[in-house]
């Protein structure tokens, strides 16, 4: 059985996409099966993976027309994906109506989880009926974040709604961690908030942080994840290195430590 990953954060520009998707191309590097869906009407994991967003179907139909699942898998070099695009965003409304309308993503994908190690789920960077769906099908939820203050603002928002979603509609739902990204140390604001991270999750932040990158920021418009576009660059050593610490996690994680 796989491991069900969110990776949310209902403020825009946190790098959350960009950890995304180099985290699946680097855990599929390292011979994980991995699947990245792509949750957010933005479609911008599906492009960063490199698939056009006008593959079909897609998450949309997933959603919204029960369309089997496998059907709606792409294949790439650097890990499965179900693409999205701006078709997503009606899906909301649609199912509204819908009888368990937040179960829709868990009950779509059950058939395939046992064939992935890890499955990614790229939320929209608000707190809606599709967050809500991925977090329902989700085990844990990895949370991007960048060392400002309205981060740390907005991260207090995201928490009240994982504990609504424990209480009402996933009880086992955990954090998997935080991860620091378009991070620079030179910076007393990033240390200071930093430190209180460390404080308030402790051992959930990751020790690995992702620097501020170009080349990361370039590699979407190649249709290539980062650690692919330029192997030796800052960023994609240390996304390589989040992979590492991420799979070391988990193996404690499995061995009940």
């Amino acid at each position: 059985m796989s491991k069900i990953i969110a990776v949310a954060n209902q403020k825009g520009g946190v790098g959350k996409t960009t950890t995304c998707v180099n985290l699946c191309a680097a855990l599929t590097a390292r011979n994980r099966k991995v699947l990245l869906i792509d949750c957010d009407p933005q479609g911008n994991s599906t492009s960063g993976m490199g698939i056009k967003k006008s593959e079909s179907p897609n998450c949309y139909d997933l959603l919204t027309k029960g369309t089997f699942v496998l059907d709606c898998i792409k294949k790439t070099p650097y890990g499965d994906v179900i693409p999205s695009n701006k078709e997503l965003s009606g899906a909301s409304v649609q199912l509204v109506d819908k009888k368990s309308r937040e179960f829709v993503l868990k009950y779509g994908i059950q058939t395939i989880a046992s064939d992935y190690d890890f499955i990614f789920i790229d939320c929209p960077p608000s707190l809606e009926l599709l967050t809500v769906n991925a977090f329902v099908a989700a085990d844990s939820i990895l949370i991007p974040m960048q060392c400002e203050y309205y981060a740390m603002e907005g991260i207090a928002d995201l928490m009240t709604t994982i504990k609504m979603c424990r209480k009402r509609l996933n009880p086992t739902l955990d954090i998997q961690g935080i991860v620091m990204t378009m991070y620079d140390n030179r910076t007393n604001l990033t240390q200071q908030v930093a430190a209180e991270l460390k404080e308030y999750f402790g051992d959930k932040v990751y020790e690995t942080v992702i620097p501020r990158s170009v080349r990361l920021t370039e590699a979407p418009s190649h249709g290539i994840p980062g650690v692919a576009y330029d192997r030796i660059g800052k960023g994609s050593r240390a996304y390589r290195k989040l992979a590492e610490e991420f799979l070391k996690k988990e193996n404690y994680t499995k061995q009940g430590g």
